[in-house]
């Protein structure tokens, strides 16, 4: 989440995080949703560069950029688990 405070990267990212986990029907705690919002937006920013050359900006962009990140990673966590 480029060019945000932590705090607001914080809060962000429990809100991409539980976004995610309703969207994937998981159960996590709000830490895990924070955690999983913050490497969401990580993944995702990732994705977004290498894939389009751009990632999306302000924080409605990133929010969206960090669902789809913590998408992923729910369903590779589920995949290594075998619950995929």
């Amino acid at each position: 989440m480029e060019g945000f405070g932590w705090i607001l990267s914080i809060i962000l990212g429990a809100v991409a995080g539980w976004i995610a986990e309703r969207i994937m029907k998981s159960d996590h705690g709000l830490i895990m949703n924070v955690v999983l919002g913050i490497l969401g937006a990580l993944l995702g920013n990732w994705l977004f560069r290498t894939l389009l050359g751009t990632t999306a900006g302000g924080a409605i962009g990133q929010i969206i950029v960090a669902v789809i990140g913590a998408c992923i990673l729910i369903w590779l966590g589920r995949l290594v688990r075998g619950r995929g």
